[in-house]
């Protein structure tokens, strides 16, 4: 089962090449889902089918043609319903404090809901078993670079917002409540915070499984571009693969055209100038993604509307490989590796110098900030006992080098990284873990 989601800075198209994917995949045999995490709702216009009924009553999956059903994800209603039992705690807690039961019911809202019931519809559908492949239609980047971005965060959150202890917390809750004048959570909170941290691991797995990639549309246009470029970046910082790139909205050659019609025949002024514009946009796209294959679609004289309509533009898509929909991506996450008797981390970071990336170690943790966008690395246990002796970005990676700590390690014991072979070379298993 694959998983591919599209996503791109809103108009550029991302809505029907994510349908016109997913029509074609339908129809050459494999059982195909279509879901929108989008809350425009547009989906159901490029069928040409009504969606809308369906997420109102529930999210249920409509036949689009044999081979191909659509959903668009339902309303957050049974996500607020499973968090009440902890935000009754938190309003109980703020009560005590003095909080307005108006603020406090506020604060204590489910952060994220809507991406979260996204995430485990997404989730649930995956588990299923039922699909080949399922391909999600996301909101405009900045939403979905949250949205990916909520299921690490928001399980490291959960993980803290209980003591450690919980045991002990359990069984000292009488004289603690007592002693702070607080009410100390229950087991059901706990158990609560527990399932939706576990949750949250599960998707976050998943989503960074060589199940899953992420598709990037745009059109030739620069500032489109540049936006791309950044998600790209932002999308690696947070360990999602991108494997492939596609340039929607090409003009047909004018001059090709005046050619066809014969003679002496000019092209056209206006389209000659967007043809040269846009030739220069896709040179930087495959200056920008070198490495990630780039399709082209072109930009047709009417709007696509319907399934017939989606798989001919699907079929007029240049560069498309359709059996990447079915292989395994090939992952390039986190990884650690023995060098000499140092461990180096590394992270692929595409598109940033050293000057862009902003390092922090905290304890056990490394806080990695590009731009606007950071990722809490929890350290894998060799380089918890270790200091941080040197950090670079180069060829589109960043590479952070760890020294064993004396104080720490005993003497003679140095060994290699956890999940590495006889040659330093990284392994499944050598894969470092990430929050936050």
């Amino acid at each position: 089962m694959r998983i591919v989601l599209f996503t791109g800075k809103g108009g550029v198209g991302k809505t029907t090449t994510a349908a016109a994917t997913a029509v074609r995949a339908a129809r050459s045999g494999l059982a195909t889902l279509v879901m929108s995490t989008d809350a425009a709702h547009s989906l159901g216009d490029a069928l040409g089918r009504d969606l809308t009924t369906t997420a109102e009553s529930g999210g249920a999956v409509i036949e689009v043609e044999p081979g191909l059903h659509a959903l668009q994800v339902s309303t957050p209603h049974r996500v607020d319903r499973s968090w009440r039992v902890v935000q009754d705690y938190l309003l109980e807690l703020l009560a005590t404090v003095g909080v307005d039961p108006v603020v406090a019911e506020e604060l204590t809202s489910l952060p994220g809901a809507e991406e979260i019931a996204a995430l485990l519809e997404l989730r649930a559908r995956a588990e299923s078993g039922r699909w080949d492949l399922i391909v999600v239609d996301c909101a405009p980047t900045a939403e979905t670079l949250r949205l990916l971005a909520l299921p690490e965060a928001l399980a490291w959150h959960l993980e803290r917002l209980l003591p450690v202890q919980r045991g002990l917390l359990r069984s000292l809750r009488p004289a603690a409540a007592a002693a702070t004048g607080m009410p100390l959570p229950g087991v059901e909170v706990a158990a609560t915070v527990r399932g939706w941290a576990t949750q949250m691991r599960d998707v976050q797995r998943l989503l960074t499984s060589e199940q899953a990639s992420v598709r990037l549309v745009l059109t030739p246009e620069r500032v489109v571009i540049a936006e791309s470029r950044r998600t790209w970046t932002s999308l690696s910082l947070y360990g999602f693969v991108v494997d492939q790139v596609i340039v929607n909205r090409v003009f047909p050659d004018a001059r090709a055209d005046a050619q066809a019609r014969g003679g002496r025949a000019r092209p056209d002024p206006w389209r000659a100038a967007w043809n040269a514009a846009q030739q220069e946009g896709l040179a930087e796209v495959l200056e920008s993604f070198a490495g990630v294959p780039v399709a082209t679609s072109p930009y047709l004289a009417h709007e696509p509307i319907g399934v017939d309509a989606l798989a001919a533009l699907a079929a007029d898509r240049v560069g498309d490989d359709p059996a990447t929909l079915v292989s395994p991506v090939q992952k390039r996450g986190l990884a650690v590796r023995r060098v000499g008797d140092d461990y180096v981390l590394s992270l692929p970071l595409p598109l940033v110098d050293a000057a862009q990336v902003d390092l922090k170690r905290r304890d056990e943790e490394l806080l990695v900030v590009v731009g606007d966008h950071r990722r809490v690395l929890t350290l894998p246990a060799v380089l918890k006992r270790c200091t941080v002796r040197s950090a670079a970005v180069r060829d589109g990676t960043l590479r952070v080098r760890f020294t064993p700590d004396a104080s720490v390690w005993p003497p003679g014991r140095l060994v290699p990284a956890a999940g590495t072979d006889d040659e330093g070379r990284p392994t499944a298993a050598g894969e470092g873990s990430a929050r936050g």
